[in-house]
């Protein structure tokens, strides 16, 4: 994560941004980021700040090769969410 995806995030950086030294990373939580959440309509992860997300999540384009694996190697993390929910 980089100064400008900090600043981008707003009031919501201190709950979701981890620091180790002089690094920053998205905050990870039950397995997935933690501006990640689960609707129980759909059981999908969903992002609670898509339209302030970090540079690398918007280099991520949904539906490419590397957004299909993600979901290949992490697709039951929604499922970890919920049944930690209920």
């Amino acid at each position: 994560m980089t100064g400008d995806d900090h600043l981008r995030l707003g009031e919501r950086a201190e709950d979701l941004v981890w620091f180790e030294a002089n690094r920053a990373y998205m905050r990870m939580l039950d397995g997935h980021c933690a501006a990640l959440v689960v609707s129980k309509d759909t059981g999908e992860l969903l992002c609670s700040v898509y339209e302030t997300r970090p540079q690398t999540c918007r280099d991520l384009l949904r539906g490419s090769g590397a957004c299909l694996g993600e979901i290949h190697t992490k697709g039951d993390r929604p499922l970890i969410a919920l049944g930690r929910t209920r």
